[in-house]
């Protein structure tokens, strides 16, 4: 599905949205108004799938806010989304280096976030 403005998680959507350059193909996560790769301004939006593997993950035990606090520690993932993008988000403890995971969404410290977890299929 693409268009300019898909809604995601940051308007409350229980959706991962991603961009593409229709100029040079790029792809990226975080909206901006240009191809950070080619400063095209045909960009698409794209919803993603949630699925993909693990790049890499930490684990944070000295949350950097006080309503984070309270949730510590907890995991911090990097995603190679299936669709050739990369992004970061909250994971589940049991999660490594290259597991696949799906996306999954979850309420933390009152705001809805991305959530990853493994994906059994």
């Amino acid at each position: 599905m693409t268009g300019s403005s898909l809604q995601d998680w940051t308007t409350g959507e229980q959706k991962l949205v991603y961009q593409r350059c229709a100029s040079c193909q790029s792809k990226w996560y975080f909206r901006r108004a240009f191809c950070p790769h080619c400063g095209a301004s045909d960009v698409l939006d794209t919803q993603a799938s949630g699925k993909g593997q693990v790049h890499a993950l930490t684990l944070v035990t000295r949350a950097p806010t006080e309503e984070l606090r309270a949730h510590a520690p907890y995991v911090i993932v990097l995603v190679d989304a299936d669709e050739g993008f990369r992004l970061m988000a909250h994971g589940e403890p049991s999660l490594a280096i290259g597991s696949r995971v799906r996306c999954g969404f979850k309420t933390l410290a009152g705001k809805l976030i991305p959530y990853f977890e493994k994906d059994h299929a």
